[in-house]
This record gives structure tokens, C-alpha cells and sequence, in this order.
């Protein structure tokens, strides 16, 4: 009994220990405005909490065609309006038409996108190069739907430089 009785107040001066320390360490928080986390494992999920979450299951729409036309001519003046603004001023140098090509290809999409078509997948593609008496051939062969599917394009050309940018809009069943 000894012994349990020894174990009971050395266990009874481990908890005012700990205790002080908790204390002494709130106050010395307190005194340097630093604050003092805890952790909880209340907040993390156990695999019974996971299995007892619902699956949202959408359902089909059975919607085979777009309710309204994708905006051709809308398209191609945010094209001519982005590529001007851009390029107007710009000479041709490889490194700085690398860049350009993706911030307008960026600021096309997301220009595009805030029109808000619905179930319309977008492919933004610009082109930068050279105009030094050479030619050029692009070409982009697409399997799409020509009732619904369709693509906007604007080339701009400078003294020294030309670009293309190309809208493919392909509708999403």
C-alpha cells in the first residue's frame, strides 16, 4: 500500500507540474503577445466519417444541342482588341513573343469565359513569328459536331512580326 500510495502523489506531482508549465507558459505567452496552439484530433477525419458522407450524383440533362449559338463575331472582336493592345507597339524578339503568347493566350480565355457559354469547351492556340520574306502554313484538323462546334480566328501583322489567334469552341454533351 505503500508503494500505491507513493505512486498516487508522485502521479498527483506530475499533474500540478504539468499543470504549472501550462500555466507558466500562458502567462509568459501573454507577456511576449505570443499565442499558444493547441492541437485537437476532434477535427481530423477517422474512415467511419468518410463512408458516411452522401455522393452527390448529378443527373442527365439529356440536352444533345446548345440552347443558344456560340458568339462567332463576339469572339473575334475580344481576338482583334487583345492582339492590338498587345502587339501594336511591339518589334519582333523570340524571347518576348515566347511570353506574349501565353499572357494572350491567358487573357483570351478568360475574356472568353466571361461571356458564360454554357457546356462549351475552349482551346485557346497564338501564334508569333517573324515576318522576314518567308511563308508560313497552319493548319488544325479538328473531329467535331459542325451544328454546334465551331472556331473564331484573327491574324494582326506588323512590320516585323505576325500573330494568329484561334478559338476552338467544341460543345460538351
Amino acid at each position: 500500500m505503500a508503494q500505491t500510495h507513493g505512486s498516487k502523489q508522485q502521479a498527483q506531482r506530475l499533474e500540478q507540474g504539468a499543470e504549472s508549465l501550462r500555466h507558466g507558459a500562458q502567462a509568459q505567452s501573454r507577456e511576449n503577445n505570443v499565442s499558444l496552439s493547441t492541437v485537437s484530433h476532434a477535427d481530423e477525419p477517422s474512415q467511419r466519417d468518410e463512408s458516411s458522407r452522401l455522393t452527390v450524383r448529378m443527373e442527365n440533362t439529356y440536352q444533345l444541342g446548345p440552347t443558344k449559338p456560340f458568339p462567332v463575331a463576339t469572339v473575334n472582336h475580344i481576338l482583334e482588341d487583345v492582339l492590338t493592345t498587345y502587339l501594336q507597339e511591339a518589334q519582333y524578339d523570340p524571347e518576348f513573343c515566347r511570353q506574349m503568347t501565353k499572357t494572350i493566350s491567358e487573357v483570351i480565355k478568360t475574356q472568353v469565359k466571361e461571356l458564360v457559354i454554357p457546356r462549351y469547351k475552349l482551346i485557346v492556340i497564338v501564334y508569333i513569328g517573324q515576318r522576314d520574306d518567308q511563308s508560313i502554313v497552319i493548319g488544325s484538323r479538328c473531329l467535331w459536331n459542325p451544328k454546334s462546334d465551331t472556331v473564331s480566328s484573327y491574324t494582326f501583322k506588323n512590320s516585323t512580326f505576325f500573330a494568329l489567334a484561334n478559338v476552338y469552341a467544341v460543345y460538351f454533351e
